[in-house]
Order: C-alpha cells, then structure tokens, then sequence
C-alpha cells in the first residue's frame, strides 16, 4: 500500500524523524479533551514501566476535533514523567499527531495507524481509545506483553462492565461473531487492542479501504481477518471499562460499524464459515467476563414502544426481509404489550439470520436492511433487561451462554436461508 495515499506530507516528514520503533501505540481522537491527556499519561507510564528498553512512539490520529484534543498530545513529553522516581526511561518516546478531513472515521485512522506502523517498522501495535475515563498504565502490559513477549497476532480485551453495558454486543456482536468463525472472542469489536507487525501488514493489503466497511468498520474486520487468516489470537482481562457519557449514542451508526460488517463479511469468507464446526475458547489471559451489579438507568418502556412502532411501520421492509412466520410471531408478540412481552433466544437467532441472509441477497439496499434491525434489537434489549433485572453476575453470563449457543446449534438454518432463493 502506498504510504503517500493516506499519510500527508508533513507527517511522513515528522514519522520519518522517528525512525524505526519496536512498538507503536494508536490513538485516535474526536473532541476527547476531556479525558485524552490522561489517557496519554497512561500510556506513556505504562510503556516506560513495562517496555523500557523498546523504541517506541505514540501516534495520535485527530478526525478533525472542535476542542483542543490535539494540542493536548502534542504537549506530551517524555519531561513530564520525571517526577515518577520508579520510571526510567531508556529510549526517546516519541509522541507524534496527524489530522484528517471529513469528521471523525475510524477505518480511516485505523488505516492511517497501520501505514505509520508500516513505515516505521514497528513489531507490535496497539490502538486505545482517547474516551476512557479509567485507562491505566497496566493495560499496556496486559495487551501487550502476549504479542511481544509469547508471539501472539491479536490480543483483544476482556472488561469488567455493568452487566447491562454492551448489550448489543452480548446479544449479537459475540454470539453471532463466535457461531459463525467459531471462535470465542468476547470483544470481536475492541476499542483497546494489540497486534502484531505482520497482522497489521497484512490487514494493510486488505482491499477493504475504499468500500464503506474500511471506513466505518474496520475494527469488527480486524479481528475477522485475524480469525480467516489463521493468525494467533487471545484476549487479556485489563480492567473496568469507563467511558465519558455524552448522552449522544448513535445505535444506527453501531450497527453499521458492527452488525452490519459482520454480515458484510460473510461473502468474502463463506468458504471458511459454512465449513468449520463448533466454537472453539481462544487463550485467555485473566477473567473472561467480570460483570457488576450496580443499577444502570435504562428506559425499559421507551424499548418496548420503539419495537412495536418499528414492527407496525416497517412491516413492507420487514415482510421483504424475514420469513412469514417470522414476521407473524413478531407482530404477535408486539400486541402483548409491555407486561407479556418476550422476545425469545430462539426466535432472535432466526431473526438476525434471515437478516444475514437477505443482506446477502440484496433483497434492498443493504443499509437500510440494517436500519430495519435497530427497532428489532431495542425489543430484544428490552427483554434482556426484563430477564435479568435482578440476576447476578453468574446467572448473567449463563444467560449469554445459552444465547450463544442457540447461535451455534442454528447455523445450518443460516446456510439454508443463504443457499435459498426467495
């Protein structure tokens, strides 16, 4: 790949001043001032606590941020640590920003990451999200250590989260992504990571950059490409995760940079999905899942009538997509009303894969297909909800298993909507 097609001059200029690094760390950033320097602060303690002898550099990719995110890195210095009398640092850290055009993307910074890697030789990477309020200095060594010191391509975190947190991932993201590529990775869509070089040059010659997925999703096919491509993966459990809560989450948008890569994704890789068996557990570095019990405000009600306005409205979209019985049952099931509503596993599972299949067909445009999934998801989060509202952590977690499970035993429904012609 080109370097010159993605990086500017100035920061070709600015890389090639670094020079040759053994780890580079990613940071992409999008109006994060609030919580940025503290997660540079983190990152440059952890690498000069656990990595003091490798070059390395921090490069922070700016979508254009309206706040001072970018002045803020670059006002990183390897002087401001001095004070930590347990920190020795052996070699320059570099810390290094650029900046695109067009509003925050993460493909694009993605990209942008792995080409700089790329020209800088760098062994191991890693990406971590500029929105944490809680990064530690630890979760370097415990993302890291396994790539650079056990050879390992892909490490993706495991989090201690509110058992209510994530829900799309706990009930479709993980258990789809794990039923279809058999492998039990719990955050196939990470916001903190670790790779390896030649994962990274090779997810670099992916012909995936100019199409809507490289852009918008890059991170959900990282991790694909890593399970495709027979490269080695584990995950490590590195702490709580906490985010600023900007009251502005966009489900629409997740979709489409998960759900909607994941079903992009089957075509490319059929060949290797409907040929592997069960699931297999990829190693695992500390707790697989570590759920708290707090109470997390949800409007359970707002759930409730966004799915049954969604079932009523789109019932043409919903006919052209699922199957009769399907869309029968979720329209019964929308008439209960809010007392006797359930979504089940069973009938989740059928759904998302006649979805799957008909994105696959091109039954319309594919977008819109997954704009047609979000009221259908905010009924199964409601019944999540509803289901575990006083569950513990253990029951929890049986729960998500079950789910998956249901996930695994109906993949060869999958194949047959895929193999069939409406």
């Amino acid at each position: 790949m080109p370097e010159g097609s993605i990086l500017s001059d100035d920061f070709l200029r600015e890389l090639i001043n670094v020079g040759e690094v053994d780890i580079l760390v990613g940071l992409p950033t999008y109006n994060d001032a609030k919580t940025v320097a503290q997660v540079v602060q983190a990152i440059r303690t952890g690498l000069l606590n656990y990595f003091p002898r490798q070059r390395a550099a921090i490069i922070n990719v700016d979508g254009g941020s309206r706040d001072p995110s970018q002045d803020l890195v670059r006002a990183a210095s390897i002087s401001d640590l001095q004070h930590l009398s347990n920190i020795h640092a052996l070699r320059t850290l570099h810390c290094i920003s650029t900046r695109y055009e067009g509003g925050p993307a993460s493909g694009i910074a993605l990209r942008t990451i792995l080409s700089a890697a790329e020209l800088l030789r760098a062994k191991v990477c890693a990406v971590f999200s500029a929105d944490s309020t809680n990064t530690e200095p630890e979760w370097i060594g415990r993302l890291l250590s396994p790539v650079v010191k056990d050879n390992y391509d892909l490490i993706t975190p495991t989090y201690r989260r509110n058992k209510f947190d994530g829900m799309l991932v706990q009930n479709l993201v993980y258990p789809m992504n794990r039923a279809v590529y058999s492998k039990r990775i719990r955050e196939p869509y990470p916001t903190e990571f670790a790779f390896s070089g030649r994962l990274g040059s090779y997810f670099a010659a992916q012909d995936i950059w100019s199409q809507d997925v490289g852009k918008e999703g890059a991170g959900i096919y990282l991790t694909i490409a890593a399970i495709t491509g027979n490269f080695r993966l584990g995950q490590s459990f590195i702490g709580t995760k906490a985010r600023v809560d900007t009251g502005a989450t966009d489900l629409v948008r997740a979709m489409r940079q998960t759900v909607g890569v994941l079903f992009w994704s089957l075509d490319p890789n059929f060949s290797v999905w409907s040929s592997n068996g069960m699931s297999e557990p990829v190693p695992t570095f500390g707790a697989e899942s570590d759920l708290t019990l707090e109470p997390l405000r949800v409007n359970r009600k707002r759930l409730f009538q966004m799915f049954a306005l969604g079932v009523a409205e789109l019932e043409p979209v919903l006919k052209s997509i699922l199957e009769p019985p399907t869309v029968e049952e979720l329209q019964r099931a929308a008439a209960l009303g809010e007392e006797n509503f359930r979504y089940s596993d069973e009938l989740w599972v059928r759904t998302i894969y006649e979805f799957a299949a008909s994105y696959h067909k091109q039954v319309m445009n594919r977008d819109h297909i997954v704009q047609a999934l979000a009221p259908l998801y905010r009924g199964r989060a409601f019944t999540f909800l509803a289901e575990n509202r006083d569950a513990s952590a253990e029951e929890v977690e049986t729960k998500v298993e079950g789910l998956c499970r249901e996930f695994e035993s109906r993949k060869p429904y999958l194949l047959q909507m895929w193999n069939e012609r409406k």
